[in-house]
């Protein structure tokens, strides 16, 4: 790990985007979401921040953080077990006894008295729905040489399906926007165009006294909602540098599309793409390697420690602890962490999630467009 680079902490949303995967954050949050056979989406954001020298970061929970919290610990794996900064949850509350806080602004407002009595410049605010090795010292370095207010991380892309299917369910799921000599000049929430667009990747830098105004300004009058509320209606007054991001990334939007950012890295250029960089660290959890049963056929696989594997694997993403039994053809699914698939079993497209049971001589399938889900616990 990096020397520290105390000019900028670190505030990590793990629930922001729960609504794009319902079905698999039922006792989850999205940050606590399984990808690439070990990680979880939380680890990649938490890791480029240690990995950028960033070692004071905090982690605002809205709910069924228990998960979350299990498996960031005190934050060994991450080195943030310090005495200066380290690595801070920070619970939910009931803003004002009514309800639990809707937007950024409220969250942030939280957390006020602490922030104000930090010493860092910068400030980094990231979501955990894109798994990315992102080089936050190069995003700092370039929001310094802008004098901006607030820099934005934005990709050149078509924007995905699954976020303007999603949209229903909030009425900020995306934003995209114009740049003019990399300044931000327009800014508009779920709007959908033809072709490429600038599509934000939920990271921002602020200047530390800069936002602790912003938010304070905003809370007084009412507003929640950082993006829509603040960044889209003040867009000719705030400074708001762009900064385009032409790395290897991973944007969870629905089913359909977790399950394909995780296929892709059985491609090793995918793969070499996510971890070039920096390392990605997760909870070690201590198992053997996995093993091959003699009458064992797997091509194409990436599979963690503690899997056996008796019958046949072809393009799968196995987490840590799967079984495969005797017999069994897997081909084209995502098996997280502790999954049982039985003797005889055949299994195509299908996504189950841990502890799930696939039993004796069952036969199920989904589509490469709609991958079935099988849910955590369920036995079928």
């Amino acid at each position: 790990m990096v020397k520290s680079n105390t000019s900028a902490l670190g505030i990590i949303f793990p629930n922001y985007y729960d609504s794009l995967v319902p079905e698999m954050v039922s006792e989850r949050l999205m940050g606590s979401v399984p990808f690439a056979s070990r990680y979880r989406m939380i680890d990649f954001v938490l890791s480029s921040m240690v990995n950028s020298g960033i070692n004071n970061v905090s982690v605002l929970v809205r709910e069924k953080y228990h998960s979350l919290m299990d498996h960031l610990g005190s934050g060994r794996e991450w080195d943030l077990v310090r005495k200066n900064g380290g690595l801070t949850i920070w619970p939910p509350y009931a803003e004002k006894g009514m309800h639990l806080y809707d937007g950024r602004i409220e969250a942030l407002h939280h957390t006020l008295s602490y922030l104000e009595k930090q010493k860092e410049k910068y400030v980094i605010i990231a979501d955990t729905n894109i798994a990315v090795n992102f080089d936050f010292r190069k995003f700092i370095n370039e929001h310094k040489e802008s004098g901006a207010d607030v820099s934005v991380a934005y990709t050149e892309q078509e924007v995905p399906e699954g976020l303007v299917n999603a949209q229903n369910s909030r009425k900020d799921m995306f934003y995209t926007f114009k740049l003019e000599n990399g300044r931000v000049t327009k800014w508009y929430i779920n709007r959908k165009e033809d072709g490429v667009q600038n599509l934000g990747m939920n990271i921002y830098c602020f200047d530390r006294e800069y936002m602790i105004d912003l938010v304070n300004e905003a809370y007084v009058h009412g507003q929640t909602n950082l993006e829509r509320d603040v960044l889209s209606n003040e867009v000719d007054k705030i400074h708001i540098h762009g900064y385009k991001y032409e790395g290897y990334y991973a944007r969870i939007c629905d089913r359909n599309s977790f399950f394909e950012e995780n296929m892709k890295l059985l491609k090793d250029e995918n793969l070499e793409g996510l971890f070039a960089g920096g390392q990605i660290y997760t909870k070690l959890r201590d198992d053997n390697p996995t093993r091959y049963i003699a009458g064992a056929t797997v091509k194409n696989m990436m599979a963690a420690d503690g899997c056996v594997i008796e019958g046949t694997v072809e393009n799968c993403i196995l987490f840590r602890g799967v079984k495969i039994g005797k017999g069994a053809v897997v081909k084209n699914c995502v098996l997280m962490q502790d999954t049982v698939v039985e003797e005889n079993v055949k299994a195509e497209y299908v996504i189950t999630d841990k502890d799930a049971v696939v039993t004796a001589g069952k036969e199920i399938k989904g589509a490469d467009t709609f991958p079935l889900y099988i849910a955590k616990h369920q036995k079928v």
